[in-house]
């Protein structure tokens, strides 16, 4: 993840701009930087038991297809979500997100799920108890804001404005 999605250049491999580089190459630079003996069986191995759709492979090249923190790396195409999608959060963070909405902070895009375990377990990494958000994308299409296809359980989205996020919890 960490070579495909944020600093290729430390494993001196170069993305095209739809993220992807040569396999062998990838495989060659891991092995050295990490000193490991990888084989393309391996890669292809972990992909297959990934929970999430993270990278794939397409010939004889290798992509994280979402979750770059690199500008201008992964174009994707613009399309219709479900009606619904879910963001997991830490609680400290929901009074910037009800002031500026939910934003891509490190990364290229805000990154959405497509049901509440996902969500859940995006929200844990930062949070023991997070919070789950609902998103009305059909009101956040209707307004202008464009969705883009991750994978199957994850969406993207340049930005989701406070409007369009609802599941705030009750205060005490």
């Amino acid at each position: 993840s960490y070579a495909l999605r944020h600093n290729p250049g430390k494993y001196g491999i170069q993305l095209d701009e739809y993220g992807y580089t040569d396999l062998a190459h990838f495989i060659a630079a891991l092995n050295r930087v990490h000193h490991l003996a990888l084989t393309r069986g391996d890669i292809a191995a972990v992909i297959a038991h990934s929970d999430k759709q993270r990278f794939e492979i397409k010939g004889d090249r290798i992509c994280a297809l979402y979750g770059h923190s690199i500008p201008g790396i992964i174009h994707h195409q613009v399309a219709t979500p479900p009606a619904i999608l879910y963001h997991g959060t830490a609680r400290r963070f929901l009074p910037s997100i009800k002031k500026l909405g939910l934003l891509p902070m490190q990364r290229q895009f805000v990154h959405l799920s497509t049901d509440i375990q996902t969500a859940h377990q995006v929200g844990s990494r930062h949070d023991s108890h997070p919070i789950i958000l609902t998103i009305d994308t059909r009101a956040a299409q209707t307004a202008g804001i464009q969705f883009y296809v991750g994978n199957d359980q994850v969406w993207l989205a340049d930005e989701i404005p406070a409007q369009f996020l609802h599941g705030w919890p009750k205060k005490s």
